[in-house]
């Protein structure tokens, strides 16, 4: 499956994520301007969408989704499902993998200010779509600012 197609089947594109990145973005060294936060998330957010494990886990949650959908997981019923109870917890444990994995402990905090508040496209996501996305952004967005600031003190 292609890059696109996955995107598309998650129902968000590129610059989907990029606008819900800045929509919690904060002036930080390196990336001062809104216009320089979209660079540098532009070009961290195509770093990460190069690391097949990355797909792999955004694969993982985007089969949940249809699979979570048309009823096929066990002793997930369609209400707990529709809702996102609290008793749905593996959505989380993956948006969190994905956060972590891209963007180590930063991302994952970053993660939780995007899922908590679920800005731009997050909050039109089914229960494991927004998660994989919002930890896809968490994790880019760390590495933003770490990234930023890096370039921002590094000699030219």
């Amino acid at each position: 499956m292609m890059k696109e197609e996955m995107l598309k089947e998650m129902g968000v594109a590129v610059d989907d994520i990029i606008d819900t990145a800045m929509m919690l973005w904060v002036p930080h060294p390196g990336v001062e301007t809104e216009a320089r936060a979209r660079e540098v998330f532009s070009s961290e957010l195509r770093r990460a969408l190069g690391d097949p494990n990355v797909w792999i886990l955004l694969h993982a949650g985007v089969a949940l989704e249809r699979d979570a959908e048309q009823g096929r997981i066990p002793n997930l019923d369609p209400i707990s499902y529709e809702k996102d109870l609290a008793c749905l917890i593996a959505d989380e444990v993956l948006g969190m993998a994905i956060s972590m994995y891209v963007g180590g402990y930063k991302g994952h905090f970053d993660y939780a200010r995007f899922d908590k508040l679920k800005p731009g496209v997050l909050k039109s996501l089914g229960p494991f779509l927004d998660d994989i996305v919002a930890g896809l952004i968490g994790g880019v967005s760390a590495n933003m600012y770490d990234r930023g600031a890096a370039d921002a003190t590094s000699p030219p």
